[in-house]
């Protein structure tokens, strides 16, 4: 693993942690946008965090996320009896004959959560996607969105987090594709959030460099 990684040739600048000024900076900016954030030390707190947020019965959409992966919320969600997490039911759909109702289910969950790939001092969020399946939700569908983020994904601006992107998140994600899939990953859309209405986003920042 590490000489595939090795390899890509990765901009390790963008894997370094944000300091305290610029997470200050920051999460300033995220709430003057209208963007909740609150920072805590750990995964764990960040998974414990989101579970405090989701009422009885909420329908939950997790997109595929290595942050939320790794800090094992996705297996919280889909395992509990509290939520009704879309993952069973997407799984038990076939891709080709009820794709049109995959798309529906996953294009105005109430809450979806996820991560993202940047986040710049001015209070931009940056997701990149091959398919932009979980661009749909993000942008207005859910009713809510939850962003579990690693400190490490924190720029300075708009066009270091599409650097970030291309020399970061998309190299390694280009190789989990390919493992998993067996096929090539892309950026083929991104996302922007300047600002949303307050309420509906909320950011988790993590003092752990977590996901790409």
């Amino acid at each position: 693993m590490i000489d595939a990684l090795e390899t890509l040739e990765l901009n390790q600048e963008f894997s370094r942690l944000a300091s305290n000024e610029q997470i200050l900076r920051t999460v300033r900016a995220l709430e003057a946008n209208g963007i909740h954030t609150i920072v805590v030390e750990t995964g764990e707190a960040a998974r414990e965090y989101v579970l405090s947020l989701l009422p009885a019965g909420v329908q939950v959409y997790n997109p595929p996320s290595r942050t939320v992966d790794q800090i094992g919320l996705r297996t919280a969600i889909e395992s509990s009896t509290n939520f009704q997490s879309l993952g069973a039911r997407l799984h038990s759909l076939d891709r080709v004959t009820q794709r049109a109702e995959m798309r529906k289910l996953i294009s105005s969950p109430e809450v979806v959560i996820g991560s993202v790939h940047a986040i710049t001092e001015m209070g931009e969020v940056l997701i990149a996607s091959a398919s932009g399946s979980q661009l749909s939700s993000t942008a207005s569908g859910a009713d809510r969105v939850i962003w579990v983020v690693g400190i490490q994904k924190l720029v300075a601006t708009l066009e270091e987090g599409f650097r970030r992107i291309r020399e970061y998140s998309y190299p390694l994600e280009n190789m989990r594709a390919q493992q998993i899939y067996g096929k090539p990953s892309a950026i083929n859309k991104i996302l922007i959030v300047r600002g949303e209405m307050p309420g509906r986003i909320t950011i988790i920042l993590v003092k752990q460099n977590l996901g790409f």
